[in-house]
């Protein structure tokens, strides 16, 4: 008899330890990372960034991000995960990167990190960082590029487009390659 309050006490007793391991256990585990940086010298934090602006019936643009950082001094917004939408008479655009970077009164852009455009013409573009100078309106790095369309691929070091000139160029040492279908030469055309 006198055995089993002994014994009540040793099973509560180990029913404790094992409920406080647990716990420290829990609570020293990994700790998850957090999205977005909790300390900043941003003026404003923004999340869901949505910018829209038309270019008077020629063009439209759509600006989407995760979340935006105002620094009111510098004049810049810099955003994650950034999706930008050009919509022009006869194409769209869609430009992706990590992250990005808007000049207030020149609204200039700068795409960082897994830069990829795709256009509603077939065109597909990767590269590591993309300018977008709207003055000029002129799209630009100096980072490697690889472009897709329709068989050809075309990669470069660095790449320019001028979209007033309609001129485009890959720069630096090119090399484009042709993958034709059975029945087509490399023009697109029946052998002869």
């Amino acid at each position: 008899m006198r055995k089993l309050p002994i014994v009540i006490l040793g099973c509560v007793a180990l029913f404790l330890a094992v409920v406080v391991g647990l716990l420290l256990t829990k609570a020293r585990g990994p700790k998850r990372e957090l999205l977005e940086p909790t300390q900043t010298k941003a003026d404003y934090r923004i999340k869901e960034v949505h910018l829209h602006e038309e270019d008077r019936g020629r063009a439209r643009w759509q600006l989407d991000a995760d979340y935006g950082e105002v620094f009111e001094d510098q004049g810049k917004t810099v955003m994650k995960k950034v999706t930008i939408r050009i919509d022009e008479p006869t194409r769209a655009w869609t430009v992706v990167g990590d992250e990005g970077q808007l000049v207030r009164d020149t609204r200039d852009v700068l795409l960082r990190g897994n830069v990829v455009v795709v256009s509603s013409d077939g065109l597909r573009m990767e590269t590591n960082s993309l300018n977008w100078t709207a003055k000029e309106q002129r799209a630009w790095t100096d980072d490697p590029v690889t472009i897709w369309r329709n068989g050809v691929v075309v990669r470069g070091q660095g790449f320019e487009s001028r979209i007033k000139d309609e001129a485009t160029m890959v720069k630096g040492r090119v090399r484009a390659t042709i993958t034709t279908t059975k029945g087509q030469n490399a023009l697109g055309g029946k052998p002869s």
